[in-house]
């Protein structure tokens, strides 16, 4: 592990990730899907390419992500109502239940994560994201 704060964020992202990946195994979701789900629940019913657009990959990768989330029952894909050639890609019941169980899961690994830092620590370390992002997004 490097020293300067880069590489310190670097090493908590890929831990912290670590542990979302081992809580999500229950799911056999990889972080990826499961950001998916998240996001179109998030998005209600969001084109292939907005939720491309979203996580930042390929459209083509997209539709491999819904294909996969698709096989399980946890999506449908629907014809766009304002443009019958765009399709759109909604949660199902049970796609909404799992995220909802996922979101749980993903907020109590993270908890244990940070349990180590003070509340106040938290809070500030908190702030101090938040100015990153906002900074640089």
């Amino acid at each position: 592990m490097g020293d300067n704060t880069g590489d310190l964020l670097q090493s908590t992202a890929r831990s912290l990730r670590r542990r979302f990946s081992a809580a999500l195994s229950e799911w056999d979701l990889a972080p990826g899907q499961a950001r998916a789900l998240r996001l179109i629940r998030d998005l209600e019913a969001p084109r292939l390419s907005v939720l491309a657009e979203h996580l930042r990959i390929a459209p083509r990768s997209a539709t491999e992500v819904v294909d996969a989330l698709e096989r399980r029952g946890l999506v449908l894909r629907c014809a766009d109502p304002h443009d019958r050639r765009a399709t759109c890609v909604t949660v199902t019941d049970t796609g909404s239940e799992t995220c909802g169980l996922i979101d749980d899961v993903r907020a109590r690994a993270a908890r244990e994560f940070l349990s180590v830092l003070p509340a106040a620590d938290r809070k500030e370390l908190d702030r101090l994201l938040r100015r990153l992002l906002e900074a640089n997004d």
